[in-house]
């Protein structure tokens, strides 16, 4: 059998994209830490700038330099510590150097990303719609931890992810491009309606314009069809979660709770499984 055929293999071709997975998610990690750092580096560049004020010189800083360092001591992380999640277990969640603490979350984010993407080979096989799986998997777990550390949905991975979902779908990768175009849209207008309708009745902003572009990435990738979907699950998990942590959290009504990582968790959901169930519920209801 020719070699390519066998890692083509399903069980083969799983393997490897977990192992791929495992390596992406430690470089989420440092997408998750270091774009909203870029943000704000960016935004006080703004700000002096409309004010005719000149910053003083900083280190270069973005998502390649400087290299990895513990945050407590300062000290760079060697490349045998950096192994994804064995690494981890071997410090036992500690810096090498002072023994301060290292977040689970790290670990938790490799692991998560391999399993995805292990999933979206075994479910996708050897095609480019499992490595778009994958690209949209990866964006949905950053974009997810992001959102909860700060409660921010950057441009920097929410627009270059609906224009991927476009150009992944001119051929038809996911569904035809029409209804990603109207998807797109749809996705957009359908929760911008919604800040404005809630913003006209209360007073008060509802969500972020980061959510809007999300779920027009979403409907980029998914198509329009997936949208209703997409928001119900989105909203209902949100719910749920939001009167958990108000009941079991004590959690104040005011504190505002991220919707990405709900709009997220629903996108992928509808990527895996998002057909069946609207195949199912449309016999339920036609038939």
């Amino acid at each position: 059998m020719n070699p390519f055929d066998v890692l083509a293999s399903p069980p083969a071709f799983a393997v490897l994209a977990g192992l791929l997975g495992l390596a992406v998610g430690s470089f989420l990690n440092v997408v998750v830490h270091r774009v909203p750092k870029m943000m704000e580096r960016e935004w006080r560049e703004q700000c002096a700038e409309l004010h005719g004020e000149a910053l003083p010189a900083e280190p270069k800083y973005n998502l390649a330099v400087p290299r990895s360092q513990c945050p407590g001591c300062g000290r760079a992380i060697r490349v045998t510590e950096n192994i994804p999640v064995i690494s981890w277990l071997a410090l036992r969640g500690k810096c090498a150097g002072c023994g301060a603490r290292i977040s689970a979350r790290y670990p938790i984010i490799e692991l998560a990303t391999g399993a995805a993407f292990a999933f979206a080979a075994w479910k996708f096989g050897f095609s480019a719609a499992a490595l778009g799986a994958m690209l949209f998997l990866a964006a949905m777990i950053a974009l997810s931890a992001i959102d909860i550390d700060t409660q921010l949905l950057p441009d920097s991975i929410t627009l270059p992810l609906l224009w991927a979902g476009l150009l992944l779908n001119l051929p038809g990768t996911f569904v035809d491009l029409r209804s990603a175009v109207i998807g797109a849209a749809a996705g957009y207008l359908v929760l911008w309606s919604v800040y404005w309708l809630f913003k006209l009745a209360t007073g008060k902003e509802g969500m972020g314009f980061g959510d809007f572009k999300l779920l027009a990435a979403i409907g980029a990738w998914l198509g329009w069809k997936m949208l209703p979907l997409v928001v119900l699950l989105s909203s209902l998990v949100g719910a749920v979660v939001g009167v958990a942590l108000i009941v079991l959290a004590r959690r104040g009504r005011e504190v505002p709770i991220p919707f990405g990582p709900y709009l997220a968790a629903a996108g992928v959901i509808a990527l895996f499984w998002g057909g069946s169930i609207v195949d199912y519920y449309s016999r339920q209801l036609f038939y």
